[in-house]
């Protein structure tokens, strides 16, 4: 147990052993390679003083050491495992089973009475199967025939587990779109980049619910991937939905119908062209002419709207807030198990921002970022007097802060900045 703890708290931390040899020995703790491989292959038990050395270098408590691991993960392929390396692979598997078997832990002794639907399987030979599995599963869950407001949030009222890993985790800033599995089994896991923007997370998560989703038997790799991309298109718009909003046939689609369609749905414009294409709603030659256009226009990569969605996980850490609130856990567990949630003030988002700097800042995503911006300006709005200028210090008044610190953070910047131009 306990060696397979020390590796998993390397993985995540990103560290070879060399790594881990030489900031032990900075730390004033040495440890050779050899006993630390020693230690990884359960061959000999580490001192407690050696686990609290190895829990300040990996960021970790030493009793996560000799936790005992409750829940395991049977993990399917990656999308685009070629552009990862095998390292960066097993890093995001055990940052997600970490996530995974925390969650597992607190919805069994808060909730272990609660039942949850299965997942639908079906079998999918066709891309036209791969259709009728996306109604199906749509059916099952009750979701409809509307735009779904959250394919997180669908997922997590359906038992299963989503986890968003930062992307520079994967040491490949695109070599990560999602991945997922299941836990005993039955509960579905699916994982994904929390710095894709909202209309491509709803897709990865369309595409991995689409490989739990559909039984492909033994089909290739490559034809597993193209039903897991219908069944994505066709889980986030029914055909009846696309038909509804294009017509069955037309001619020639116009891109700003595109662009409100894509505020509408979540499904971005160049995933709107295929879906036309598919339905035979357009023809193939003028689905060719919308790509073109879209590389003219430089707008494959970034469209010129954005869509802003509901796609951040909550479960985890509703399930965190409520232990510590209940005393199953200590303010020190919550943090490790989801950070800040239990400090966070209410009101906040979902996602908390460990870091406080300008550099912190650019990394979240644009709405995000405009987001806190704008609180941050509504937080100082009273510290300037009519046509901007800055009012409250010369005479020595003192500014009570308020809000969170990355707010307060960027509210200061704000008034320095004031101040130079002045």
């Amino acid at each position: 147990m306990i060696a397979q703890r020390i590796k998993q708290a390397r993985i995540a931390a990103a560290m070879t052993q060399d790594e881990v040899v030489a900031a032990l020995s900075a730390a004033g703790h040495p440890l050779s390679k050899a006993g630390l491989s020693k230690y990884e292959r359960g061959g000999s038990v580490p001192a407690a003083t050696t686990l609290r050395a190895l829990g300040k270098v990996f960021g970790v408590s030493a009793d996560f050491f000799i936790e005992q691991q409750s829940v395991s993960v049977e993990w399917l392929a990656f999308r685009k495992a070629s552009a990862m390396t095998r390292a960066a692979q097993e890093r995001v598997k055990t940052l997600a089973s970490a996530q995974v078997e925390a969650f597992v832990t607190l919805r069994q002794a808060l909730e272990p009475t609660q039942t949850w639907p299965k997942v639908p399987r079906t079998k999918v030979g066709s891309l036209d199967d791969a259709e009728a599995a996306a109604a199906r599963t749509r059916r099952y869950w009750n979701l409809g025939e509307a735009p779904i407001e959250s394919v997180t949030a669908a997922i997590e009222d359906a038992g299963g587990v989503v986890v968003e890993l930062d992307t520079p985790a994967t040491g490949s800033p695109t070599g990560f779109d999602g991945l997922s599995g299941w836990v005993a089994g039955a509960s579905p896991v699916v994982v994904v980049a929390s710095s894709a923007t909202d209309d491509r997370r709803r897709f990865s998560l369309a595409h991995e619910l689409g490989h739990l989703c559909m039984d492909v038997g033994e089909c290739t790799s490559k034809d597993a991937e193209k039903f897991a991309h219908r069944f994505a298109a066709a889980f986030l718009v029914p055909p009846e939905t696309a038909r509804r909003e294009l017509g069955h046939r037309r001619l020639r689609l116009d891109l700003r119908e595109l662009s409100m369609l894509k505020l509408k749905h979540g499904l971005s414009m160049q995933a709107w062209v295929y879906r036309a294409t598919d339905l035979g709603i357009i023809d193939a030659a003028h689905g060719r002419s919308l790509f073109a256009e879209f590389s003219a226009k430089g707008w494959r990569r970034d469209e010129p709207v954005r869509f802003e969605g509901r796609e951040r996980p909550m479960r985890l850490r509703q399930l965190t807030v409520r232990a510590h609130a209940e005393g199953l856990i200590t303010s020190a567990q919550a943090d490790r198990i989801c950070p800040e949630a239990v400090q966070a003030e209410a009101g906040e988002g979902a996602r908390p921002v460990a870091a406080t700097d300008a550099r912190a800042l650019m990394k979240l995503p644009r709405g995000e970022r405009e987001r806190l911006l704008a609180r941050a300006a509504m937080h100082v709005r009273g510290d300037y007097g009519a046509g901007g200028a800055l009012s409250g210090f010369e005479a020595g008044e003192v500014i009570e802060p308020r809000g969170s610190a990355l707010e307060l953070r960027a509210a200061r910047g704000a008034r320095r900045a004031t101040r130079r131009k002045r």
